[in-house]
């Protein structure tokens, strides 16, 4: 569904002006970046809360074919599907009494999986300078 939205969308955002949550800029890096690293993007995502959302759309959008998005989309989900399981498994056989536990390594987790898109953006000034500006907007009010 997702997909389908970028797809039908796609077309649409770039006859908008840019607005507070659009930028047409960022659909170009986005279709660039898709064409560079489309199918790891794709699997990589399904392990990024978040960004596991956004990411068949921004796929849709940036006209990546239908053929290698289902194809990824399908190892990637099998990869976390079977990989969470697995884990989940191997975690309770290691560490006795794991249910004790089980709130500190589901908030590492998190965090864990948060992390790097926080570097992303964290590094690149110009994201710095848009974090910076949305701050201000919001400490005013």
């Amino acid at each position: 569904m997702g997909y389908a939205f970028g797809v039908r969308v796609g077309k649409k955002l770039f006859s908008r002006e840019d607005s507070l949550l659009f930028h047409k800029k960022n659909v170009l890096k986005a279709q660039e970046f898709y064409r560079k690293h489309g199918a790891k993007t794709i699997v990589i995502a399904r392990f990024m809360p978040v960004v596991r959302t956004f990411a068949p759309i921004v796929a849709g959008i940036g006209t990546m074919q239908y053929s290698t998005f289902i194809k990824y989309n399908l190892v990637g989900g099998l990869l976390w599907a079977i990989g969470l399981n697995i884990s989940g498994f191997f975690l309770g056989r290691l560490i006795p009494d794991v249910d004790r536990y089980i709130v500190p390594i589901v908030l590492l987790i998190v965090i864990a999986s948060i992390a790097p898109s926080v570097w992303h953006l964290l590094k690149d000034p110009d994201h710095r300078a848009e974090i910076g500006k949305l701050l201000r907007r919001f400490i005013k009010k």
